[in-house]
C-alpha cells in the first residue's frame, strides 16, 4: 500500500505527521486542510476532518475522490468500554458500528442501516496485523486491544449507556467519527483501520489530567502512526 490517506484528530498530532513529510502540499476543501506528502517513500495525505460522522465520511469521501488514496486509516480519542481497558490504552478496530443509527421503527435491530447489504464494517486483515505488532513494539508503556468500535454523534460519559452499548453492540470503546470513516470506506471498496487511545476508564473510576494525556496519546499515536506507514 503506497498512497494511503491519513485522518487525524488532533491538530498537534497532525503538525507533527506533516513536519515528518517531504514535499508537502497544502490544499484545503470543505474547510478541511490537507497535507499531500512522502514519508517513509510512502505517498500520504494527512487531515484533520473536524468532530461527528459527517465530517468524517466528507473527509474520507475526498480522500478517495481527490487523492486516490489506497487505503485510510483514522486515529483519535475514545471513552473504554470495558474495565479492562484503560486510560492510555489503544483500541485497534476489528470492526464498526454506528450505534445511534435507529431504524427500530421499522422493524430493523439497532445499528442496522437499512438498504444497506450490511452495517458492520470490518477493518482491513493486513493494517490490523502490522498495526497491532508495531503498537506492541513501539508502545511498551500501554496495552493494545482489538475489537468493535462504536461510534454516534454523541458524547457518552454515563454509565449506564456505556453498559447498554456493550449489551447491545459488544463494545470496546466509544466515539464519534469511526465507523462513519468506516462506511465510506466500505463504499469506495477500499482498505480502512480506526485506532483509538482511551482518554477515560469504563466506569470513570480513574481520572488523569486532560493535557497530559493528549501529550501521551500524541505521543503513541504518532511512533504507531510511523512505523505502520513505513511497513505498509
Amino acid at each position: 500500500m503506497n498512497h494511503i490517506g491519513i485522518i487525524g484528530a488532533m491538530d498537534e498530532e497532525v503538525n507533527i505527521m506533516k513536519e515528518r513529510m517531504e514535499d508537502v502540499i497544502i490544499t484545503k476543501k470543505a474547510s478541511m486542510e490537507f497535507y499531500k506528502g512522502k514519508l517513509s517513500g510512502k505517498d500520504i495525505v494527512v487531515v484533520r476532518s473536524g468532530i461527528g460522522k459527517v465530517n468524517a465520511a466528507v473527509c474520507a469521501q475526498i480522500l478517495v475522490d481527490e487523492y486516490q488514496v489506497e487505503g485510510i486509516i483514522n486515529t483519535g480519542v475514545a471513552g473504554s468500554l470495558r474495565n479492562e481497558i484503560n486510560i492510555g490504552d489503544i483500541v485497534l478496530s476489528k470492526d464498526t458500528v454506528q450505534h445511534d443509527m435507529d431504524a427500530t421503527g421499522f422493524g430493523y435491530e439497532p445499528g442496522v442501516i437499512p438498504r444497506m447489504d450490511t452495517s458492520t464494517f470490518i477493518a482491513d486483515t493486513l493494517l490490523l496485523k502490522t498495526a497491532r505488532e508495531v503498537c506492541e513494539e513501539v508502545n511498551k508503556d500501554i496495552n493494545v486491544f482489538v475489537g468493535r468500535i462504536v461510534s454516534g454523534d454523541q458524547f457518552i460519559s454515563e454509565r449506564g449507556k456505556k453498559e447498554s452499548l456493550v449489551k447491545l453492540f459488544d463494545g470496546y470503546c466509544t466515539e464519534m467519527e469511526g465507523a462513519a470513516i468506516a462506511q465510506a470506506a466500505y463504499l469506495n471498496n477500499i482498505p480502512f483501520l480506526i485506532i483509538r487511545a482511551i482518554s477515560d476508564k469504563a466506569d470513570n473510576s480513574a481520572e488523569m489530567d486532560y493535557s497530559e494525556f493528549e501529550m501521551k496519546a500524541i505521543e503513541h499515536t504518532v511512533k504507531l502512526l510511523h512505523e505502520l506507514v513505513t511497513r505498509l
